[in-house]
């Protein structure tokens, strides 16, 4: 792969990711629907949900941006090859400060999760 090819490969990861935190800040579900496979699965540890039920949550919460909250989402590290990818984000949700791990693949030309692992970071943290 050229390496324009690979500067648009990686810009079309990162606009994604953005969206995705725009969707978790503004609790948009129907945004978030759109960059989740249907089939996708959110795990952490001891808990499973599918898509539909945790854009059921998001749906039934106050937003991040409705209550104010800063929007301070970072993408920590894009691991890609081809037409997969794992991108590991920084999301400070309400009290929390989650780290997702999204599983991507491109599939009929657009980038998709097809799987989030996700965890709290503790406060003693030093990462």
């Amino acid at each position: 792969m050229h390496h324009v090819e690979m500067k648009k490969e990686l810009s079309e990861i990162r606009a994604m990711v953005q969206c995705y935190f725009t969707g978790l800040h503004e609790g948009d579900s129907e945004t978030l629907r759109n960059l989740f496979h249907p089939d996708c699965w959110l795990k952490a540890p001891g808990l499973r949900r599918t898509r539909d039920e945790w854009l059921q949550l998001v749906s039934d919460r106050t937003s991040p941006a409705e209550k104010g909250d800063e929007f301070v989402y970072q993408i920590l590290a894009i691991d890609w090859l081809g037409q997969q990818a794992m991108v590991k984000v920084l999301c400070p949700l309400f009290e929390h400060h989650y780290i997702d791990f999204l599983g991507l693949l491109k599939e009929q030309g657009q980038w998709r999760i097809v799987n989030k692992m996700y965890a709290n970071l503790p406060h003693t943290y030093q990462g």
